[in-house]
């Protein structure tokens, strides 16, 4: 079942001289359960395309259709709410609320549109990412491993369609960094969501369905090593 289909997605950044085409009729599409990774050098349009696709940025041309609406036919304020609801966002920066316990961080954006945690699903995501014991700790009380695993886990929470990865271990040891990365193959096995992450790392993409190449602005497809 296909969730996200790109269509001839563009996007410029500045005039003249310091005119960049980002992205250049960028196209492709990927299924449910999926688990996609993007490589390409610093500045060849990565992390523009994850935005255009989750709806933080809006591309100068093209569309990007996620569970069959149109992103950039939505106002404003419904694509937010739907890029919430739909979407799952993990940085390299964790992004933490630092007032906040780890649960009350993975519940978050629930609480953002008025719903009751499934409180079945919190413990289940409390014990896949091993922070049953961390649960009310603080983000300045965790390693950044850690952290790191409490922004999955916010990802993860609304169970949504797409989850987008910008560089998730760029801020990890080795160590931390293969947790994570089996972290995602178990929202795209265990749970079927769709997962796109971006590394600068060849060796992460070992384990995904597909490995998509962007250079100058330009995606190509290398194919997938994950069996």
């Amino acid at each position: 079942m296909e969730i996200v289909r790109v269509e001839n997605l563009c996007k410029t950044y500045g005039k003249g001289e310091a005119r960049v085409e980002a992205l250049k009729q960028v196209s492709f599409s990927m299924n449910r359960g999926e688990f996609g990774a993007v490589v390409g050098e610093s500045g060849s349009g990565k992390s523009t395309l994850l935005n255009c696709m989750g709806g933080l940025d809006k591309a100068d041309g093209g569309k990007v259709f996620l569970n069959g609406r149109d992103l950039f036919a939505m106002g404003e304020k419904e694509r937010t709410v739907f890029r919430r609801q739909n979407v799952g966002f993990i940085f390299q920066s964790f992004h933490l609320i630092p007032e906040l316990t780890v649960e009350q961080n993975m519940i978050f954006p629930l609480l953002l549109d008025y719903k009751k945690p499934d409180q079945e699903r919190v413990e289940e995501l409390l014990e896949v990412l091993g922070l049953e014991n961390r649960r009310r700790h603080l983000p300045g009380q965790l390693s950044g491993g850690q952290q790191q695993r409490v922004a999955i886990g916010r990802a993860l929470m609304a169970r949504p369609a797409l989850v987008l990865a910008d560089e998730p271990t760029g801020n990890l040891d080795s160590r931390n960094s293969q947790d994570v990365l089996e972290l995602l193959c178990q929202a795209s096995r265990r749970y079927q969501q769709t997962v796109l992450m971006i590394t600068h790392n060849m060796n992460l993409t070992a384990v995904a369905d597909r490995v998509f190449r962007v250079t100058d602005g330009m995606l190509c497809e290398l194919g997938g090593e994950r069996s």
